[in-house]
């Protein structure tokens, strides 16, 4: 199994919570992150930093105007639901089935004197690519529940025996100190992790917004995000079912520049609580395709 292939992996099992081009622009050296972060780098970091979001080398001014100005926030209903588990599995190129995906919402509760959503994402890949790259993942994201921007975003690794955990705690202000066992990470407002992008465009309604930008922080670096509707109807088959869905196409933005030849498309399906029913990548070096196995 080649290298590329490896790191397609780790793309697709973070492709699930749509931190796929994040994930996969860490992953292409497949190593673990470091266990402090700053939203304010424009690389990967080695160590903590905290710069003010207005000050001229902060992602502010780095991002276009229309996603400093904000976004809209999500539709308020749908409301996710205590317990939901989204079980999916993932395809890279010509292999199946190669990893097992799942969104789990874990409950709504007070956190930061805020209510928020308390989202989680595992992943694992599957035999035979297990024998040679075991990845054993899972994410955790507080999300505030009024707009789904994330107030802390936790990772904890374990990729081929390397276990990495780094716990973020995101601040537009500064005056949110964090805890002994976190970092705090200075981003800026609006600012949503990739699980909490998820849920937030499930919650978009399409039927009024065409196209909606967020910034996104992987736990590394800051991303624009844009989701453009697609359209209403299309008919998508996974192994959960027949759906129809709404299309929304995804694209990542680093420094204002596009991040060419990286292609996703994201289909919702057109029920009560709009369940992501597949995700498909065009990459570099692969395609990928996450399908939905079981919604409870």
């Amino acid at each position: 199994m080649s290298h590329r292939i490896q790191a397609g992996l780790a793309a697709t099992a973070a492709l699930a919570c749509v931190a796929g081009a994040f994930y996969w622009l860490r992953g292409r050296n497949v190593q673990a992150p470091p266990t402090l972060a700053s939203a304010a780098a424009t690389a990967p970091i080695e160590t903590p930093s905290i710069r003010s979001p207005g000050s001229a080398s902060s992602p502010a001014s780095r991002l276009p105007a229309e996603v400093r100005k904000g976004q809209p926030a999500a539709d308020p209903g749908p409301p996710l639901r205590d317990g939901e588990v989204l079980e999916y599995s993932a395809d890279v190129s010509q292999l199946s089935n190669v990893a097992s995906l799942k969104l789990q919402v874990a409950e709504k509760r007070d956190f930061l004197g805020k209510s928020a959503w308390h989202l989680q994402a595992f992943a694992h890949t599957a035999n035979p690519l297990r024998i040679v790259f075991a990845l054993d993942d899972q994410f955790d994201s507080y999300s505030d529940a009024a707009d789904m921007t994330s107030l802390q975003y936790e990772m904890h690794l374990d990729e081929r025996g390397q276990k990495v955990t780094s716990i973020q705690r995101m601040t537009a202000t500064g005056k949110e100190p964090a805890p002994a066992n976190a970092t705090e990470t200075r981003v800026l407002p609006g600012t949503r992790d990739p699980l909490g992008m998820m849920h937030y465009l499930r919650n978009v309604d399409w039927t009024k917004t065409a196209e909606v930008g967020s910034p996104v922080y992987d736990g590394h670096k800051l991303y624009d995000v844009r989701a453009k509707f697609a359209g209403r109807g299309e008919a998508v088959t996974v192994p959960a079912g027949s759906y129809k869905t709404s299309k929304i196409e995804i694209r990542v933005f680093e420094n204002r520049v596009e991040i060419k030849d990286s292609y996703f498309t994201l289909y919702v399906a057109d029920n009560a609580a709009r369940t992501p029913v597949l995700l498909e990548a065009v990459l570099p070096f692969a395609t990928a395709k996450v399908e939905l196995l079981r919604a409870r």
